[in-house]
Order: C-alpha cells, then structure tokens, then sequence
C-alpha cells in the first residue's frame, strides 16, 4: 500500500451508501451505466453489500448482462479473479450467465 493511503477497515455500510452506487455516473463517457454501476459495486463492496446492491439492481430494472466496450459482462471480466467467487455467486443466483 502506499505510504499517502490508510488502510480503512470496518467501513459502515448502510442502505442509503448502498442504493447510492444506483445513481452513480458512469465511470467513462459512452460507458454503459448499468455496466459501470455493477463494476463500481464490484469494485467497492464487500460480498454481503454487493448481494443487498445487486437485489436493488434487479428491482430497478436494470441489466445484470450489460456490457462494456468490448462486449464484456461483469461476470466475463470476473471469471479469473481469485477472490470474486462470491461475486460469481451473486451475479449467478440473479439471473447473469456468460
């Protein structure tokens, strides 16, 4: 870690910091939002946060299959990451194939 950066642990997070990331903007311009929503969530929150997100998601109607780019899902671009099993779960459970 750098030396400028503290380790943060125990971060509270609450509804209202979890619906947030629904009105994100998009991380790049022409990103999908609802592509650049799921990769902000993955990116920020702990399994059990992702999970109560990710039921928000669906009940918003949003697209668990939305794409970057390069025609990649969430679940494409997570499928080697070694610690994101969890979130493979998630995505799965709700509806996301490959």
């Amino acid at each position: 870690m750098r030396p400028d950066k503290a380790k943060v642990v125990d971060e509270v997070w609450d509804e209202q910091r979890i619906r947030s990331f629904l009105d994100k903007a998009p991380l790049a311009k022409g990103m999908d939002p609802d592509f650049s929503a799921l990769l902000y969530a993955y990116r920020s929150m702990r399994p059990s946060d992702f999970e109560v997100f990710i039921n928000w998601f669906r009940q918003a109607g949003r697209n668990l299959e939305a794409e970057n780019d390069h025609g990649e899902t969430l679940l494409d671009i997570i499928e080697e990451h070694r610690l994101a099993q969890p979130f493979r779960d998630i995505l799965q459970a709700a509806g996301a194939s490959r």
